[in-house]
């Protein structure tokens, strides 16, 4: 069975093979403009596949590529970006299993491959999350925000892809038609069973983001009450002593122990003993 992989998507050996099997122009275009979304297409003779493969960046950075693939009765045709590592182990996985075998079976194998390689990107957003949780308990910090919202919008991406994956293996098992035997619909529902498990780990991810967020806010909130709090008794306690020097300080006669040989000696005990009972009053009600 000819098997042609191309990592040049403008490649005129395409061109030709395109004339050679009768491969629609639009899936050729859709061939050479990345950013495609997972999707199955039935063709006159062919299917044609685009899967989203996934690699794995620094602080659980996603970068997708595509993966483009004309299944024949007797052909096989993938157009591939090369920087993807995810592609290439699928690709070496299918010429290492299945080097002379039939397009629908080297499909499987490539599908399969990729459907895995979604869950190391699960696992490391899992594994991120947990580290942002340990950040949000101890410092919560305007960059953790933003590391949350980042990874919110990487997980929507992810759950995109992964629904749109779901879609191809679900019409692989059922309109899958001549080009993909009987005997491969269990390895197909299976496959489907990954991509489902996929998307539930990635919905409960998202929630534990969520409820991550929630904590933030409300680690964010107590910290503002607990310097309010303080701030506030500071006030409280200093509240004596200032309305004491405030009457003492106003231009007006007669005010007691003014003209006292120890007059400021009884006003700053008078402050003090202000002070402790207003301590002790507070300690009594609990409000320190």
């Amino acid at each position: 069975m000819p098997w042609f992989a191309f990592t040049d998507p403008n490649d005129a050996q395409l061109d030709e093979l395109a004339a050679r099997y009768g491969l629609h122009p639009l899936h050729i275009e859709d061939c050479r403009h990345p950013g495609q979304r997972a999707k199955i297409e039935p063709g006159a003779n062919y299917l044609f596949v685009v899967l989203k493969p996934v690699t794995i960046l620094e602080g659980a950075i996603l970068r997708f590529a595509d993966l483009c693939i004309f299944i024949g009765h007797d052909y096989c045709i993938t157009v591939v970006d090369p920087g993807c590592h995810a592609t290439a182990d699928a690709l070496s996985r299918a010429r290492r299993d299945d080097p002379n075998e039939e397009p629908a079976r080297l499909f499987y194998t490539i599908f399969d491959t990729i459907t895995d390689s979604y869950l190391a990107a699960i696992d490391r957003f899992d594994d991120r999350i947990d580290e942002i949780e340990d950040l949000v308990l101890d410092r919560p910090h305007p960059d953790v925000l933003q590391e949350v919202f980042r990874l919110k919008r990487a997980l929507i991406e992810l759950r995109r892809v992964l629904v749109n994956t779901r879609d191809v293996s679900l019409f692989v098992q059922r309109d899958g038609g001549p080009l993909l035997p009987a005997d491969l619909a269990p390895f197909f529902r299976d496959i489907y069973d990954h991509v489902a498990r996929n998307l539930d780990a990635v919905e409960m991810l998202r929630d534990l983001l969520a409820n991550t967020l929630d904590v933030y806010l409300s680690s964010v909130a107590n910290r503002t009450n607990e310097v309010m709090k303080v701030l506030t008794i500071l006030s409280t306690v200093a509240l004596p002593a200032i309305v004491i020097s405030g009457i003492y300080g106003m231009n007006v006669k007669n005010i007691p122990f003014l003209d006292a040989p120890y007059g400021i000696w009884i006003v700053l005990a008078l402050m003090a003993a202000s002070t402790i009972i207003l301590l002790v009053l507070l300690k009594k009600f609990r409000w320190l």
